[in-house]
């Protein structure tokens, strides 16, 4: 990479400087026999020449051996540079990744009030719409292969195929039954079948059933008469049963219903035979080629949905997304009590993931330097702080000649 020109130009004048000075050096001793003045000239100009060239020497032992010269202390960056990674790397631990200073700019940041301030902008949210729905897009599109959507389907199968149907069914129901749960369940379905019952529908459905059952009284007139009897009974009883049920915690068929349940369980728990029959239905289930079918057509319309909402210019799924996250940043906004537990649970974090991974963020910082060729390291450090180095060059040749010239003064006087 070329170095900039601002570069080259503050060389050329601190070079133009030294070359000045010795023409002006060249100059005073030439003239100093006509006049004393001559004499101070020189002194200026031999001072600045030497400190010109020391400042030279100085700078360019940074990134190489002046002349060429293999000089003891010089091309101190390419000679030390695993040295200065090293340093580098420890320096940025120490002033920049300690665990009280990330943990002070963590608590200052404010984390969860930023986020929520940045989602709840409608135009943020809904660039955070549009990434995400350009990300599904792509998605759709890279997923809609012949060899995905086998993987897919593939994948589905070996997933099933680990299950335990019977085993998994029973810690289901198990972990539904805990704390008598199942109890609400019944609770429900009681109301239902009382509501049920209740509807004239259903009651002269119930009425036809018993009807047809009392054929006999049909010649008579009173199969009617005496499945509306019966009809009445049946729900009268039911009713009863039902709210007894619903009143009493402890009815007898709450817990015989307790006891089903458990005895259901325990089978599908620990009955072979249930297992084995579970087995059976899922094998003959997943060697159906119906089912790679059904997957294969469920991942196309899936992915046919996808891209044909997201190629609508109002597709409901960028919309979705944008209120999702406008709402999501009004809630945590207005929520003072969820952001602090947000950035409480950020702080409590951060000091393990400091301890985690600082030792990772050294350890890259050495091996980059150390992977970097010196060449272009020193090329790159040069081009970057080449050009405030030459103001050393350029102070060292004034400042140098000022010194010579007070010395030199300083000296007259001395001697008288």
């Amino acid at each position: 990479m070329s170095r900039p020109r601002s570069f080259q130009g503050m060389q050329r004048l601190a070079l133009g400087l030294l070359a000045g000075a010795a023409l002006l050096y060249a100059l005073a001793i030439g003239l100093e026999p006509r006049h004393a003045a001559w004499g101070y000239v020189a002194a200026f100009a031999e001072a600045a020449m030497v400190g010109a060239i020391a400042d030279w020497f100085a700078v360019v032992a940074l990134f190489r051996h002046p002349l060429g010269l293999s000089i003891p202390h010089t091309a101190i960056i390419p000679e030390n540079k695993n040295r200065i990674g090293e340093n580098l790397a420890d320096f940025m631990a120490t002033h920049f990744l300690s665990t009280e200073q990330v943990l002070a700019r963590v608590r200052d940041f404010d984390a969860a009030g930023r986020v929520a301030g940045w989602l709840s902008r409608p135009a943020n949210a809904a660039r955070v719409g549009e990434r995400l729905a350009e990300a599904a897009r792509w998605a759709a599109g890279a997923l809609a292969d012949e060899r995905v959507r086998q993987f897919v389907t593939d994948l589905a199968r070996r997933g099933l195929r680990q299950v335990d149907v019977a085993r998994l069914s029973g810690q289901v129901l198990q972990s539904m039954t805990a704390e008598r749960r199942h109890q609400t369940l019944l609770d429900g379905v009681l109301v239902q079948l009382a509501r049920l019952l209740g509807e004239d529908a259903m009651q002269d459905t119930i009425t036809e059933a018993f009807a047809r059952e009392v054929k006999a009284l049909k010649y008579v007139g009173l199969d009617q008469v005496a499945a509306r009897l019966a009809m009445r009974k049946v729900v009268a009883v039911i009713a009863k049963t039902i709210v007894d049920m619903a009143e009493d915690p402890d009815h007898v068929l709450r817990h015989r219903f307790d006891e089903l349940v458990e005895q259901f369980i325990g089978r599908l728990q620990s009955d072979e035979a249930l297992r084995l029959r579970g087995e059976r239905l899922k094998a003959e289930l997943l060697d159906s080629p119906a089912l790679g079918r059904y997957v294969s057509e469920l991942w196309d319309d899936l992915l046919a949905w996808l891209r044909d909402d997201l190629a609508c210019p109002d597709s409901s799924l960028r919309l979705r997304i944008a209120q999702a996250a406008r709402t999501l940043g009004e809630r945590l906004a207005s929520d003072a009590e969820v952001r602090g537990w947000i950035n409480g649970e950020l702080q409590a974090a951060a000091p393990r993931l400091i301890e985690r991974y600082r030792g990772d963020v050294v350890r890259y910082i050495v091996e980059r330097v150390q992977a970097w060729d010196a060449r272009e390291m020193t090329g790159e450090l040069e081009r970057h702080i080449g050009r405030d180095l030459q103001f050393i060059r350029i102070n060292g040749t004034v400042v140098g000649g000022l010194v010579g010239l007070l010395i030199h003064t300083a000296t007259q006087l001395w001697r008288g």
